[in-house]
């Protein structure tokens, strides 16, 4: 009877073993998080033209070549891509403070998107800032305009723009401008970035208003596009899209949108960024 007794015991503690494993492993598999690997991928291509080289066109406000950034930072579960394209008042002001407070940190995934939002919009207002002190630099007459982005794990995004460039988000074939001005005004703007930084009106049009914006990437999200005044002066953000759509290689995409802007007879500098969510 003992024996018995006893052998209904380690029955019973090897099913209760049994039973905690699986439970244990299951909720061990809930929080663990995808390698950096298995992130949806990420493509992107770039294209820049100087208007030094628009049909000989030049004019009093001539401006300086823009710059554009692609940089991309990876731990183990955590993969950004930071995307910019900024003129030549803004230069590497936003850049160089992204690399000192969010790239040089220790990347965690917990509450990234928050502080890529907020690092981003603090980096925009410090490079700002910089620029209405300099009410006697004779640079300000010019406009001011840069465009930014943040991929993270291929999941979330987060924009910045300010000035005369704009981010624009393709969702099943649909422009999305991510400034939250709806996009028929926009669109009727007659050249509105021309109004910036006249000489008579420079600390007004330095005010232009920041936009941050974080959302996700879905399965609807095909490709953003970050873009000067170049393009948007001489087409709209569903024109933009349209031409586009089909190119799957961005390098292709970013060289057939700025030649289509040339083509326009566009008179500023011409820079974009294809950005495509495979």
């Amino acid at each position: 009877m003992r024996l018995r007794d006893l052998r209904l015991k380690l029955k019973a503690l090897r099913l209760k073993r049994l039973v905690w494993r699986f439970n244990g492993g299951k909720r061990r598999r809930r929080i663990k998080k995808n390698p950096s690997w298995m992130n949806p991928a990420v493509s992107h291509g770039c294209h820049v033209i100087n208007r030094r080289i628009l049909g000989g066109y030049c004019s009093d406000d001539y401006e300086e070549c823009d710059s554009v950034v692609v940089q991309r930072e990876q731990t183990e579960n955590t993969e950004l891509w930071y995307f910019g394209i900024f003129d030549a008042l803004i230069g590497d002001g936003i850049t160089k403070y992204m690399q000192s407070h969010l790239f040089q940190k220790q990347l965690e995934e917990s509450h990234m998107s928050r502080k890529c939002k907020e690092t981003l919009k603090r980096a925009y207002s410090s490079s700002t800032a910089k620029i209405l002190r300099s009410e006697d630099d004779e640079r300000t007459s010019r406009r001011v305009g840069s465009v930014s982005a943040l991929v993270i794990n291929g999941e979330k995004l987060v924009t910045a723009q300010i000035g005369n460039c704009k981010a624009v988000v393709c969702r099943d074939g649909i422009a999305y401008h991510t400034n939250p001005t709806p996009q028929q005004h926009l669109d009727k703007l007659p050249h509105w970035s021309h109004k910036l930084f006249p000489g008579a009106r420079g600390r007004q049009s330095r005010r232009s208003e920041l936009v941050v914006k974080a959302e996700r990437i879905d399965s609807d999200t095909e490709f953003l596009i970050l873009a000067t005044s170049g393009i948007w002066n001489v087409m709209k953000c569903q024109e933009a899209v349209n031409l586009i759509r089909h190119i799957e290689n961005p390098n292709e995409a970013a060289k057939c949108l700025a030649n289509e802007a040339l083509n326009r007879m566009s008179k500023t500098n011409i820079s974009c960024i294809i950005i495509r969510f495979d």
